[in-house]
């Protein structure tokens, strides 16, 4: 899409702040305006358009991207959503260890097993871990206790919640990450740490470093997006 405007503004509104483009507000693919809950995040969102060129370029407006998702799809479909990030919770990523080498064995534990402590003492959820490939079944009382903690969150945040678990394959990563308790950068480290140990021992091609890249960035941008809304700290 071809650049259409010169001037990019925030501006106040009643229910929050705007993007303006020649004092036009910002509207998401469905046509809906789009309304930002911090100043911040507005002033954000309006450098993502700000540093567009000749042509538009959606890819390179993850800020935008995600208020967009919020209110197009979170906001119709909240309790879908709401239910796609829990169902991580049943097959956490950190529940699934390895049977061998030792050597992964001990990075998993290392790595893993504090969260497990920190969940169970932040919200009162203990999961139950396997080192096989089958299937291992969570207790639904543990997993509503997760579930009542995404419930409780706004739109605005279920989207990019969603991106975060999405990528680390991990609902209790991902609780991690809007506790404040993990970075970006480490919550990435933790999630990957089965294909670091891969790569360290076998090597990388081409299509999994880039593939890496895209994930930390997008998993980059998504805790900003949280961090400019003022749900972290």
């Amino acid at each position: 899409m071809k650049r259409f405007y010169e001037n990019v503004t925030v501006g106040k509104e009643e229910a929050g702040y705007s993007v303006l483009l020649d004092e036009r507000p910002i509207k998401t693919p469905a046509k809906s305006l789009v309304s930002l809950p911090t100043k911040a995040l507005a002033e954000a969102i309006a450098e993502e358009w700000l540093a567009q060129k000749e042509t538009v370029e959606p890819a390179s407006m993850p800020l935008m991207q995600a208020a967009a998702t919020a209110i197009d799809r979170v906001t119709t479909q909240r309790q879908k959503v709401i239910e796609d990030i829990v169902a991580y919770g049943g097959t956490d990523l950190i529940c699934y260890r390895a049977a061998y080498p030792e050597s992964l064995i001990v990075k998993q534990s290392a790595a893993w097993d504090p969260l497990l402590v920190w969940v169970k003492s932040r919200h009162g959820a203990q999961l139950n871990t396997t080192n096989s490939i089958a299937h291992i079944a969570q207790d639904e009382s543990q997993l509503a206790k997760l579930a009542a903690v995404v419930n409780a969150q706004e739109d605005m945040t279920l989207a990019p919640l969603y991106n975060i678990t999405a990528l680390c394959g991990s609902l209790v990563i991902s609780l991690a990450v809007l506790d404040g308790h993990l970075s970006a950068s480490e919550a990435f480290d933790i999630s990957e740490l089965d294909e670091t140990h891969t790569m360290e021992n076998w090597g990388a091609d081409e299509e999994a470093l880039i593939r890496r890249k895209n994930n930390k960035k997008s998993l980059m941008a998504s805790t900003r997006f949280l961090a400019l809304s003022g749900i972290l700290v």
